[in-house]
């Protein structure tokens, strides 16, 4: 067995201890050398798809079809009781670019929305095409995939969603079914493709060199710790964006070392337990991060 293959077989068992199917995909940013797991099946993006969103932002902004101090209201029908400003109970203005910024920082539903009917969700799916994540593709925005999962659900609340998904896995029944958690149903990606993403986003490839920096800035102030960011220490700097769906908990992201050393990691997870509380899928996703990189950092140092 190869040093990569025996790598590999490490993470799949952090997986299986964790309880979770894995799906990920890691590369050294300024070199060639790749580790995987079930890289090229389709998961389900949930949050990770405001990566793309935030390029498709920056491009328009960096070419002037869009200015980034323009300002925008968040409309009340966008706000579903979340994080930042969807969860605000008065009226909201921001700059689109602070808008981006909530969207990546803190991941804010509201925000994202705003931002997405802003740039078109043409012009994003369009911008995956040209630059060869032909396996990622978005439905719509945040609002899409809310309203799908409470519609299905029939619940007019995420408390009353929450209750409903627990008693369907007590009773053990269509939770994998539900929209938003089946990837070829709804905004989808692969581990690979979201990893050569950011890797071009990294290297300046996925547009001009300074819409690709807006979005490493806004990605470096990711305000979530508990995932990728649980397997590194302050040798180390992060940048990264969760996504959480019911039985989904993913995050990618980069990493680097102070030697210089740039992984891009991708690491999603499924598990039929529909807790929006998984402490043991966040883990393993800081522990799978650590193990790639720690893997690519032994063959380059």
């Amino acid at each position: 067995m190869t040093q990569a293959a025996t790598a590999e077989a490490r993470i799949q068992e952090a997986f299986d201890a964790a309880g979770v199917r894995g799906y990920f995909f890691a590369r050294e940013i300024d070199g060639d050398r790749t580790l995987g797991v079930a890289a090229d099946e389709p998961v389900c993006l949930a949050s990770v798809f405001k990566i793309p969103v935030a390029l498709a932002y920056a491009r328009e902004a960096a070419a002037g079809r869009l200015v980034r101090t323009e300002r925008l209201a968040v409309d009340p029908h966008y706000r579903d009781g979340g994080i930042g400003t969807a969860g605000c109970a008065d009226p909201v203005e921001m700059s689109l670019r602070d808008l981006v910024h909530m969207m990546l920082t803190m991941s804010d539903n509201a925000a994202t929305d705003v931002v997405l009917e802003r740039v078109g969700l043409d012009t994003v799916n369009g911008l995956l095409r040209e630059l060869g994540r032909d396996r990622t593709h978005l439905v719509g925005g945040c609002l899409e995939l809310t309203g799908s999962l409470f519609a299905e659900l029939g619940a007019a609340t995420e408390i009353e969603a929450h209750a409903k998904l627990a008693e369907l896995f007590r009773r053990a029944e269509a939770f994998p079914e539900l929209t938003v958690c089946v990837p070829e149903r709804t905004t989808r990606g692969t581990a690979r493709d979201i990893a050569e993403l950011l890797a071009q986003i990294w290297r300046d490839e996925a547009g001009p060199a300074e819409a690709c920096a807006e979005v490493r800035e806004v990605m470096s102030h990711q305000i979530w710790p508990h995932r990728i960011g649980a397997g590194f220490d302050d040798g180390y700097r992060l940048a990264g964006k969760t996504g959480t769906l019911p039985g989904w908990r993913n995050e990618a992201g980069v990493v680097e070392h102070t030697d210089g050393g740039r992984w891009a990691v991708s690491v999603f997870t499924w598990s039929r337990t529909p807790d929006f509380r998984n402490p043991a899928a966040d883990r393993v996703i800081g522990t799978v991060a650590r193990l790639a990189v720690d893997e690519l950092r032994s063959t380059t140092v």
